[in-house]
């Protein structure tokens, strides 16, 4: 049997469930209960990597059922340090088009019930915010898009919804108003518990949609599953060779930015 470890964590999203060959399939107990399916162990480039499809392997924990906490606790437990999390998003912005990749720097939560730190008390904790993301890692992923001729935007704010229903139009125009780039049903809270765990986070948004209510965009329609569907599987193979080339790159360990994260969270 493999070594149960992993240095690199990837957190699939639809459509990206196949991203290692050869694997060992692991399950991980977590004080949080169970993950959203087994993790798949692996190797490539030397580095060990755990993939973990958010969603189950056959797509059946919609956003809002997702068990994130357990999810990140059991990356945190086999060793990981980094963490990829690839996302399909809709636009809000007329300029961020179909196809396009952003390497989001900020989100908006619009999420409600969502179990969203470890620090329930009686241990307290109120990790930094300002900049969720890791620098160093979105300097990675937009560099290596730019390599391998994708149109990618090297920044973003993503504002995260409940689901699992889309948007409506009024929804949406006010998102657009405001200024925001991109939305999605998983981004929130993913990053801050990894965040809290003292894991560097990525998140690389696909867009897949101009969102109901894009502002200079005519006759978008109402966003569909089976549309997002079809961009989502036209463009697998480009996300999968980006994290393949992140996973080649990236060096071992937590990033000082991350690492000090949770350095002044207590009172």
């Amino acid at each position: 049997m493999s070594e149960t470890r992993a240095d690199i964590g990837v957190y699939g999203g639809s459509g990206f469930y196949e991203l290692l060959a050869d694997v060992e399939q692991i399950t991980v107990e977590t004080p949080y209960g169970s993950l959203s399916d087994k993790i798949c162990l692996g190797t490539l480039n030397g580095k060990r990597v755990a993939f973990l499809p958010r969603h189950g392997h056959s797509h059946s924990l919609p956003p809002h059922m997702i068990p994130y906490r357990a999810n990140a606790w059991a990356m945190k437990q086999l060793g990981v340090s980094r963490i990829i999390g690839p996302a399909a998003v809709g636009s809000l912005q007329a300029h961020i088009k179909p196809g396009d990749f952003v390497v989001c720097d900020q989100f908006i939560d619009r999420t409600s019930g969502r179990k969203d730190t470890f620090f329930d008390g009686p241990d307290v904790a109120h990790i930094m915010g300002a900049k969720p993301y890791c620098e160093g890692l979105r300097v990675l992923a937009t560099d290596i898009c730019r390599s391998q001729n994708i149109t990618v935007h090297d920044a973003g704010t993503m504002v995260v919804v409940n689901g699992p229903r889309f948007s409506t139009t009024a929804e949406s125009r006010w998102y657009t108003s405001m200024g925001w780039d991109v939305i999605n049903m998983t981004g929130y809270p993913e990053v801050i518990l990894a965040r809290e765990l003292g894991m560097c986070y990525v998140n690389i948004s696909l867009i897949t949609d101009w969102d109901a209510g894009v502002v200079g965009i005519q006759d978008t329609g109402p966003v569909t599953a089976n549309d997002v569907g079809k961009v989502l599987h036209a463009n697998n193979a480009r996300v999968r060779e980006v994290i393949l080339e992140m996973i080649e790159r990236i060096s071992i360990g937590v990033c000082d930015q991350c690492d000090e994260a949770m350095l002044h969270a207590r009172m």
